[in-house]
């Protein structure tokens, strides 16, 4: 395969944009954009590109979105015929069909943030985090029929640091990716590169967030608080109730001291809660329902949290 010949490129996220870019910088040439089609957004239900789209239409590529690709005659024609010699995979959103597997002579080669077999899944970012890993990384792999179970081809590993968040892990892995599917592409070309099965012992899932996943339980001890919140930015975040309204959590820190979990405790123009384990957090930042993001020291003058308040309910 040589850096001028075929390749169809599927893709939809802000992640997907800086392997995009590296592929026609690398001289690699992407016939065609696969991304999701247009979607409402916003109280006026304006469609919105993808990201994809956008930066498709400002480098000039062929672009196409289809609303399914398993079943769709037209689809597989217009691939069939661009002939191409890979197909790579980064956040597209779609189940990639037997037919399409098997049309390109390298594959279709995924992107995966994260180090597989470990964060198999729709969020391996925000669950790696969550999950207080101090490593993480990104897996080239060769796409089979089960979710994220295909051979790896190449990985490259990324330290996460104690204040990095989802939002800030994202974009520097993505970089990473970027540059680790090009040297994939080029190792394939040269056959340097030997694909070897994952160890589906060593296997963990990452699944596509909720809601309630952001729901604080402070029976947890306070690290794990912290980590999901980290995890989890900037959807969906961290909440909980106080004096039955929601309250969210923007901001929070770890403190030693030992309070009962739920219970709240003022310390001058610090508003302690207690976790699990015996262990606590300082709310920081914080944001009552239908109220403003306001400091926790503006929150203790506005609404007076008592000793012994619970969080929660």
């Amino acid at each position: 395969m040589t850096q001028s010949s075929n390749l169809v490129f599927c893709g939809t996220p802000r992640f997907a944009v800086p392997t995009l870019d590296r592929l026609v910088e690398a001289g690699f040439k992407v016939q065609l954009v696969v991304t999701q089609p247009d979607r409402p957004q916003g109280r006026g239900l304006e469609l919105v590109f993808s990201p994809i789209k956008e930066r498709a239409l400002q480098l000039g590529l062929p672009i196409s979105q289809p609303e399914s690709i398993k079943n769709n005659d037209a689809f597989r024609a217009e691939l069939t015929a661009l002939k191409p010699e890979a197909i790579i995979v980064v956040g597209y959103g779609r189940i990639i069909p037997q037919w399409m597997r098997d049309l390109p002579p390298h594959g279709n080669i995924n992107l995966h943030a994260s180090l597989l077999p470990k964060y198999r899944g729709a969020a391996p970012i925000q669950w790696a985090i969550a999950r207080g890993e101090t490593i993480t990384g990104v897996t080239t792999m060769k796409i089979d029929a089960g979710l994220d179970t295909g051979d790896i081809l190449l990985q490259q590993e990324m330290a996460i640091a104690p204040d990095d968040t989802a939002e800030t892990v994202a974009p520097k892995l993505a970089a990473v990716g970027a540059d680790l599917t090009v040297e994939t592409l080029r190792r394939l070309q040269t056959g340097s590169v030997l694909p070897r099965r994952q160890d589906q012992a060593e296997a963990t899932l990452a699944p596509i967030l909720k809601k309630e996943d952001g729901l604080v339980d402070f029976s947890r001890p306070g690290t794990e608080i912290l980590n999901r919140m980290r995890g989890f930015q900037p959807w969906p975040g961290a909440y909980s109730k106080f004096r039955g309204k929601n309250l969210q959590i923007w901001q929070a820190a770890a403190i030693e001291r030992g309070l009962p979990s739920f219970e709240l405790k003022v310390e001058g123009d610090h508003l302690l809660v207690g976790c699990g384990e015996g262990t606590s957090i300082d709310l920081l930042e914080l944001q009552l329902e239908g109220k403003k993001r306001t400091s926790a020291s503006d929150f203790l003058r506005g609404y007076r949290p008592q000793h012994g308040e619970r969080l929660g309910s």
